[in-house]
């Protein structure tokens, strides 16, 4: 299905879509497109609705109403393999979710082969690979614990592209980081980005929405308020909210 995706050619449509809690409105009627090759930095307001948007849009969170087309096909409509999503859509968090019990090697190695991907040789040269990528294939033998915080979402992200994803999403991925560790993270993504990989990132780091990001997105109160280049959306804002909101941060 991937293979006939052209660069700058629709990957994800949302429609209308909303997502409650109870009676707590969290996503109001979001509707956007996000085309192959794009690098888009969500930013807004703490309880904006910025991570519950992004858990969306690999199925994390069920979406309350609308839908999500992903590459031509409704991954909202009923009897979705989620499994299959998932493997399409790479997800790297704030927290950084290894396996304490496994070594850094075995940790990437894990989905491709569990999921019958790969053969177990072609797994642990994958993940060699993306190790000496992000920089660690010093540490492929080490253990989680053994790791300082932006090494483990170094390996986090080298996780995720053992998938061969198509779409990688970022929830905040440099929150959790000692502010040294914070470069060592951004950088990867930068490559990444550098490579042409779709990214979607909620982000804080305002330097890495402004100068790498081809779009960027203020979210608040569960709505799109402004969606332009960074160029634009950080230097002529229009919505008052945005206006407020980029004075606290910058």
């Amino acid at each position: 299905m991937s293979d006939n995706i052209k660069a700058g050619e629709v990957l994800i449509k949302v429609e209308n879509l909303s997502k409650s809690f109870g009676d707590n409105l969290v996503l109001d009627e979001i509707s956007m497109e996000i085309r192959k090759g794009e690098v888009i930095s969500i930013i807004g307001p703490s309880g904006c609705g910025k991570s519950t948007f992004i858990r969306s849009l690999n199925l994390l969170e069920e979406p309350s109403g609308g839908r999500i087309i992903f590459e031509g096909e409704d991954i909202t409509a009923r009897g979705t393999d989620t499994r299959l999503v998932r493997e399409k859509i790479g997800m790297v968090f704030q927290q950084f979710n290894l396996f304490n019990n496994m070594t850094v090697k075995k940790n990437i190695m894990l989905a491709p082969v569990k999921l019958k991907l790969m053969k177990k040789p072609e797994a642990e040269q994958k993940a060699m690979e993306l190790l000496e990528m992000v920089g660690l294939a010093e540490k492929a033998d080490h253990y989680p614990s053994q790791l300082s915080g932006g090494q483990k979402q170094r390996v986090a992200i080298a996780r995720s592209l053992a998938m061969n994803p198509d779409v990688m999403l970022f929830d905040e991925p440099t929150s959790a980081l000692d502010p040294e560790m914070v470069n060592e993270v951004l950088n990867i993504m930068n490559r990444l980005a550098e490579n042409g990989m779709t990214m979607v990132v909620v982000t804080h780091e305002m330097g890495f929405a402004k100068g790498v990001s081809t779009r960027a997105i203020f979210i608040d109160e569960g709505k799109i308020r402004e969606d332009d280049v960074p160029e634009k959306l950080f230097t002529n804002p229009k919505n008052e909210r945005l206006k407020n909101f980029l004075k606290s941060v910058l």
